[in-house]
């Protein structure tokens, strides 16, 4: 899929990966709508590449609804969608203070798992009956899981749960949405230097660095976002969750 001059929808676009890969699909010359309830940091990275910011809470349908409309009236109709949406609230199933509180576990579900289907489901039926490219291709959605979807360390019960969740929903949605022509695939990141990483003291961020097998460093946003190019070029990247992570297997801690 060449995607100058085409669509791109990216939720989380205001801040970390999410602004990342908005800024290299606007490179690659695509018109991008940037999601976020974040709308201070989406109506920056929307003036920087000359994108549009859409409020957007993945969790809710009628949320997700008008932020798809939205980005049609602005861009056209969507044929990329980058699911960097997430949270990453910790806690153990039993802590000192007893059970994990329902409520969080459950936060973190509805905003990874839930919303990354949401958005989903409303872009692949608002790509109808758009027309094809080679080989009968409509669109692509790429979803963003973690390591954690396989190697959840202690306290990250409803991360891993999440991202496991966005792991198996992969290959099902692909099967279910070739007959459309819109592939899916999922990138599961590693130890990526987002600000949340740039937040942790040095000699922490130096531990950290040292984890992966090679190269002995935390991973970059720009390398996920060109990934997401990548997958826009070769069609053959289909039902694929492709971790992104030095070779990197998590310890229990």
């Amino acid at each position: 899929m060449d995607v100058n001059g085409l669509a791109a929808v990216i939720t989380g676009g205001g801040s970390g990966i999410g602004a990342e890969v908005a800024r290299h699909c606007a490179k690659a010359g695509m018109k991008v709508s940037l999601l976020d309830v974040n709308m201070d940091g989406a109506n920056a990275v929307a003036d920087e590449i000359g994108g549009t910011a859409v409020e957007c809470d993945v969790t809710s349908a009628e949320s997700g609804e008008a932020a798809i409309a939205a980005a049609r009236d602005a861009n056209g109709v969507g044929r990329l969608l980058v699911n960097c949406a997430g949270i990453a609230t910790p806690g153990r199933i039993v802590g000192r203070n007893g059970p994990l509180p329902l409520d969080i576990f459950n936060a973190v579900i509805q905003v990874n798992l839930v919303g990354s289907f949401n958005m989903m489901r409303l872009f692949a039926a608002d790509l109808g009956d758009a027309d094809t490219f080679e080989d009968g291709e409509r669109g692509l959605i790429v979803s963003t899981a973690s390591v954690a979807a396989t190697e959840g360390q202690i306290g990250q019960a409803a991360y891993a749960a999440s991202k496991g969740g966005i792991v198996s929903l992969t290959l099902v949605a692909a099967r279910e949405f070739a007959a459309r022509g819109i592939r899916v695939n999922t990138i599961a990141p590693g130890l990526i230097d987002t600000p949340m990483m740039a937040g942790l003291p040095d000699e922490a961020r130096a531990s950290l660095a040292e984890q992966p097998e090679f190269p002995k460093r935390l991973g970059r946003a720009d390398e996920y976002a060109s990934l997401v190019l990548h997958m826009c070029e070769n069609v053959l990247i289909n039902g694929t969750v492709l971790r992104l992570d030095g070779a990197l297997r998590m310890a229990a801690r």
